[in-house]
């Protein structure tokens, strides 16, 4: 179906393509419904990490103990995510499809370093983290191609985990948010990924504090430090709701309560 209407749109949750199409901002032909592919709402947790089917919903993935228990950063950031309707049926492969600049769990999945399986008709393919979004609503999906699964690899121990963003007043969304992954042993980190969202065009990675902090004790000092150069080397955004220069002091505080969070767990 996808093939032959090159206009045509998936629909799992809705919650980001519907509201695009009330404000004509989408105009799809077709909407190729995945509700009903049952192969797709499941979730299974292994030794290598946890199998996300596609149309697994928000509430699916926070009620599930395995993954909380190994990725708090996930349940902490699906509380963020809408209204109670949104988390019923919204799905987190949806959220990676739609590359929204201001999205909760796309900083997570980034800072998890996750990988995306998708399938088109020359076959199944891996998608990293990295590799994935490319710009503002812009990923590397190729247009008959969809998400059947997201996958997040086990932990490594050690690992720290953390979301924290500042949403707008009005409308929930993140005018800044900040997601930490850090391995740290004997109270030193010795690698971290530390993901922006709502600042910039796209889920980024904020590369200048990764290397501010790796190799170095996790102290007051040293966190006030790295939340500093936070963003450093990030293209921000600036528009009526906040300047640029607003969403990088954002980006600095909420870098260093992320740390701070995880730390405390």
């Amino acid at each position: 179906m996808l093939g032959a209407n090159p206009d045509a749109k998936i629909l799992a949750g809705g919650y980001s393509l519907i509201p695009a199409m009330k404000l004509r901002l989408a105009s799809p032909q077709m909407l190729v419904d995945l509700g009903k592919i049952n192969e797709l709402k499941q979730i299974v947790v292994d030794a290598d990490g946890a199998h996300i089917g596609a149309m697994a919903t928000y509430n699916d993935i926070r009620d599930n103990a395995e993954i909380a228990s190994l990725f708090p950063a996930i349940p902490e950031a699906i509380e963020h995510i809408g209204d109670q309707q949104v988390r019923a049926h919204g799905t987190l492969a949806g959220s990676l499809a739609h590359a929204d600049p201001a999205a909760d769990l796309t900083p997570v999945f980034l800072s998890l370093n996750g990988q995306v399986k998708v399938t088109g008709p020359q076959g199944q393919r891996t998608i990293a983290a990295d590799e994935l979004f490319v710009d503002l609503w812009t990923t590397s999906l190729e247009p008959d191609e969809i998400i059947t699964e997201v996958f997040l690899p086990t932990p490594q121990p050690g690992t720290i985990m953390a979301y924290k963003k500042h949403g707008h007043p009005a409308s929930g969304y993140a005018l800044a948010g900040v997601a930490v992954v850090a391995v740290v042993r004997d109270g030193v980190c010795a690698e971290a990924r530390i993901s922006v969202t709502g600042s910039t065009s796209k889920a980024t990675r904020a590369t200048a504090a990764e290397e501010a902090v790796a190799g170095e004790a996790l102290t007051d000092e040293t966190i006030a430090a790295v939340a500093q150069r936070a963003p450093e080397g990030l293209e921000i955004n600036g528009d009526t709701y906040a300047s640029e220069e607003y969403r990088a002091h954002l980006v600095s505080v909420l870098t260093r309560k992320v740390f701070q969070t995880a730390l405390v767990r």
